[in-house]
């Protein structure tokens, strides 16, 4: 295997600091490999000596595996493994930690709940928007600790200032109380211990004399600071990354502490991999000239050994559903070329983004795999609530659909005034026979129920909404659960935008159970090489396909309309950057003129591809 002359120099570093600005399909694995090997071999370090961080155990097994590859046959005890991962095996030694006393995802929930609960929180939302608003409180503990941030003077514009610090310290002292920690809490332990006990910490740093770190712009505030520790007095630290790669500010990852790095070890050798093997020229440029709209970065010059080959295609679709036809229509293009559907991949923002894209796929019964899951859009809880309504018009009463209704909007109808089994208005007159004013209200409800009986899906949606009440219910619901209306209003417009072709309440009912059940075929125990592959832009990160399609290419959605500040759009742009460089040989992008009605612009990243700075 021949090294080009930066992957050489990096490789046979030796002593000291050294920054590797590694840009995409650059062969950075492979130089992380022959450099231990160049330290065994050549330098003679023992292999005990050495530790490989990267950030996956994925990532970790593949370097290990590339690592044994250069070696040939020996099996020699060099350590791979996760920042969280070494950083445990640090604790238990420590501590005498066990999995015991590893707080579970479901158990961190449990408790976040049980917490908030306690203190009379926000009421806390049921099904998918329950663990939705339990990730996102995860989330927001998890950047307080992953920064290092002291809880007594942060502050939390989401969730209020005093009530999530209250939450945080709460969660805390429970945690201590079952003895458990999270996943943040190896990387502050860690810390601490090294601090505490500079003895303990002169054992490790002894251990692990060189140190070698991947993805290294993905590494937040404390992982650095621990990492910092374990490399002095030697600084045998040997970093790899690509600052312009950087797409994890959430998780508290910042580009700017690759930055920080050549000002804490000023001097570190900086070595760049310039050359891109994976892509083809014009994917290279373009993806560039896009990326040069940023300020916050290392400015490098990207060369590729790949021919121009074809454009990168902007392709202008008028709406969603436009849009995956498109995407099949090009699909079957390309595997009638020769094209394996394992080397095609459609990557979007964010899961919703391939809802349409998705269902359609699986209409045409067109295999694909789908990474991380997409809460489709029948799945919402605005559309079943439109089942039940439906379902009820047409007179099939259950006490489950009138329980989920009865109160959206607000008609102050309790549980207990439905007995058991099947319910209906007769029951409902019976239990408040005493109460003229909920007589009147349970006379509505009967009369709205035949008003929507005859009616197409789509005006019996809009009927339900307008006349009915129902957006005004959904504005009260989200302020009260502290739920974005804008977004949730949104799907609403979706479904009732997609009811447009359906002519009965019936047809509709049956068409979403189909598409249900479809998409379930479509996403549960597909393997990657017989399908095409769905990947939020996130979720591709360090993949690479033959052909790729991104999707939704809208202002608005990337960059996403959440991202306001000059350092959210840069990371913004970094995703895009990201997600151009997943393509090989052909990148596809497309773009919708409206959704929901609405007229919608291409994204800026899509003018920046044909203006650098």
């Amino acid at each position: 295997m021949s090294l080009n002359e930066a992957q050489h120099k990096a490789v046979s570093h030796k002593d000291g600091p050294c920054l590797v600005l590694a840009g995409p399909g650059s062969g950075k694995t492979l130089t992380i490999a022959k450099r231990i090997e160049y330290l065994i071999k050549t330098y003679k370090v023992r292999p005990e000596e050495i530790l490989v961080i990267t950030f996956t155990k994925y990532a970790a097994k593949e370097m290990k595996q590339r690592f044994q590859r250069v070696m040939g046959s020996a099996v020699l005890p060099v350590t791979f493994g996760t920042f969280h991962g070494i950083y445990y095996g640090i604790l238990k030694w420590a501590y005498g930690l066990n999995q015991s006393n590893l707080l579970l995802e479901e158990e961190k929930y449990n408790l976040l709940k049980q917490t908030a609960a306690e203190m009379e929180w926000k009421e806390i939302p049921e099904g998918a928007e329950e663990k939705e608003f339990l990730k996102d409180l995860s989330e927001a503990i998890g950047n307080v600790k992953n920064n290092g941030f002291n809880i007594e003077t942060y502050e939390s514009a989401r969730y209020g200032v005093l009530p999530f610090r209250e939450l945080f310290c709460r969660y805390e002292e429970e945690k201590r109380r079952v003895n458990k920690i999270d996943f943040e809490d190896m990387l502050l332990l860690c810390r601490e211990l090294f601090l505490k006990r500079p003895d303990l910490l002169k054992k490790w740093q002894q251990k692990f004399r060189y140190i070698l770190v991947d993805e290294f712009q993905d590494i937040n505030q404390i992982q650095y600071d621990v990492i910092r520790l374990l490399a002095a007095p030697e600084n045998n630290l040997f970093v790899v990354g690509d600052d312009d790669q950087s797409i994890y500010g959430f998780r508290g990852a910042r580009p700017g502490i690759m930055h920080v790095f050549m000002q804490d070890y000023p001097e570190a050798e900086k070595i760049f991999l310039n050359i891109n093997y994976r892509s083809t020229a014009h994917i290279v440029n373009g993806a560039s000239r896009v990326i040069s709209h940023n300020k916050c970065r290392y400015e490098k010059k990207i060369r590729t050994c790949q021919r121009a080959e074809e454009t990168i295609h902007i392709q202008e679709v008028k709406d969603s559903l436009e849009e995956s036809r498109y995407i099949i229509k090009k699909y079957r293009e390309y595997t009638e070329q020769g094209v394996p559907a394992e080397q095609m991949a459609v990557l979007y923002r964010t899961a919703p983004d391939a809802r349409i894209l998705s269902e359609t796929f699986a209409e045409c019964q067109i295999p694909f795999y789908m990474k991380e899951h997409v809460e489709h859009i029948y799945e919402h809880f605005t559309c079943t609530d439109m089942e039940c309504y439906f379902r009820l018009s047409l007179g099939r009463y259950t006490r489950s659909d009138m329980i989920r209704i009865a109160n959206r909007p607000k008609r102050y109808i309790s549980r207990e005034s439905m007995a058991e089994g099947k319910a209906s208005y007769e029951e409902l007159r019976r239990f408040y026979w005493d109460k003229d004013w909920m007589q009147e209200r349970i006379g509505r409800f009967e009369q709205d129920m035949e008003m929507i009986k005859g009616k197409t899906p789509y005006a019996a949606i809009q009927y339900i909404r307008r006349y009915i009440g129902y957006d005004e219910f959904l504005k009260e619901y989200a302020s009260y659960r502290g739920l974005n209306y804008d977004e949730i209003k949104e799907i609403l417009d979706e479904i009732q935008e997609r009811a447009g072709n359906i002519s009965t309440l019936d047809t509709w009912l049956s068409h979403v159970e189909k598409t249900k059940c479809m998409m379930k075929a479509g996403t549960i125990n597909r393997k990657p090489d017989r399908a095409v592959t769905f990947l939020t832009m996130h979720g591709a990160k360090g993949l690479e396909y033959e052909i790729v399609f991104i999707v939704q290419g809208n202002e608005g959605v990337i960059p996403y309309k959440k991202a306001q500040t000059e350092e959210e759009i840069e990371e913004e742009r970094r995703l895009f950057y990201v997600a151009m460089t997943r393509a090989k040989h052909k990148l596809i992008i497309s773009y919708v003129k409206e959704k929901n009605g609405k007229s919608t612009s291409p994204s800026r990243f899509i003018r920046e591809l044909f203006v650098s700075v």
